[in-house]
């Protein structure tokens, strides 16, 4: 048997000779931006002690040109790396920049593993201090209580509606919306069974349950069907029974070191959930926005159709409505409305100032960019 040793072509070494030229100058550009981003701190700071470092629609401002100038150099240099993974990689340059300007923290419905902290991760990437808590609630409280600078919460789901809680909380809260972000869902079955008839149990939160309740009914139905308060929650209930089963994400499976039974098992492949960013202030627009606000109107014949004119004779845009008691009246109700267009905006801000006028109640919730990611 030959023990010669490959050696490698010229042309090999050349090639490999580029990328080490080409890594060299991207880690050497990336440090002059974190330098660059720390002048920005203290430029910031020399003007008011008390300056924000993060800015939402500078963000999104930033993350749509990297998606444009991606697009163009596609073309130019018929490149391979796509728009989405571009900007994922820019995600993560700016995350690591505002780390060095100011840590940020951002609580989450916990514990780790939750589709959640997905959201936390994808939208301010992973140099963010995340901080689990075990409701929505609490994620609204520990960001009133400034104990972390912003939240997020789930608010709505492409298969099963809107996320009641999240909206309720919108109630009693002062908290501004200042960011969105979509996470296409994939339900995974967890657990250290050995096949599906050995699980006799299935944990999840009740929304996980409902998008994959025909999966359910068709491979597990003689088993029970328990609530969770999340989960991540439910993969920990299962990591330690081996008759239970967890709907949960592959990152709760890496983190709980359980194995996957079933893949994909959510009823539609299409299967989404919208997150809300909460924080204490507001923000100017980028130029792609939303605005939500909470109203309610007079009980009386035609006053929701009063209550939305000005919108529609503003040709202010509304892409979602959304109703809950008002738990002050029987039958009455408030509605959740999503605008396209910022507050700054004069037809927005005409048409909410007339809209305002005709509500029994009136309360903006935020105006923020449109989620990039």
């Amino acid at each position: 048997m030959s023990d010669k040793i490959q050696k490698d072509s010229a042309e090999l070494l050349k090639l490999r000779e580029q990328i080490d030229a080409c890594d060299q100058e991207i880690q050497r550009l990336i440090q002059n931006r974190v330098l660059v981003a720390g002048e920005i701190a203290r430029a910031k700071t020399a003007v008011d002690a008390d300056a924000s470092f993060y800015r939402p629609e500078r963000e999104a401002q930033v993350l749509r040109r990297v998606r444009e100038r991606n697009s163009k150099l596609r073309e130019e240099l018929d490149g391979l790396v796509g728009d989405d993974d571009m900007v994922r990689l820019m995600r993560e340059i700016m995350s690591i920049s505002l780390a060095a300007e100011m840590p940020l923290t951002v609580a989450y419905l916990g514990p780790e593993g939750t589709y959640t902290q997905a959201a936390v991760l994808k939208h301010f990437g992973n140099a963010v201090q995340s901080v689990d808590v075990k409701t929505i609630s609490d994620v609204f409280r520990v960001v009133e209580q400034r104990k972390a600078q912003f939240g997020v919460v789930p608010v709505e789901n492409s298969t099963e509606g809107v996320i009641t809680h999240t909206l309720d909380c919108f109630s009693s809260s002062e908290l501004k919306v200042c960011g969105e972000v979509q996470l296409p869902i994939s339900h995974q079955l967890l657990s250290h069974a050995d096949g599906l008839p050995s699980v006799q149990k299935v944990y999840a939160h009740p929304q996980a349950l409902a998008q994959c309740r025909k999966w359910l009914e068709r491979y597990l139905p003689e088993a029970e069907i328990c609530n969770a308060s999340s989960n991540a929650e439910a993969a920990i209930i299962a990591s330690k029974d081996n008759s239970v089963a967890a709907i949960a994400s592959d990152m709760a499976a890496r983190l709980y070191n359980i194995p996957i039974l079933a893949s994909g098992i959510e009823d539609e492949r299409n299967n989404t959930t919208r997150f809300l960013i909460i924080g204490n202030d507001s923000y100017a627009e980028s130029g792609e926005d939303k605005t939500t606000i909470m109203v309610s109107a007079p009980n009386k014949v035609g006053s929701l159709f009063e209550l939305l004119k000005p919108l529609y004779d503003a040709g202010v845009d509304m892409s979602r409505i959304e109703s809950r008691p008002s738990r002050q009246t029987n039958w009455e109700y408030v509605f959740f409305i999503d605008l396209i267009g910022h507050v700054n905006e004069s037809k927005v801000s005409q048409a909410l100032d007339e809209l305002e006028s005709k509500s029994a109640y009136f309360k903006l919730i935020g105006s923020y960019p449109v989620g990039v990611l």
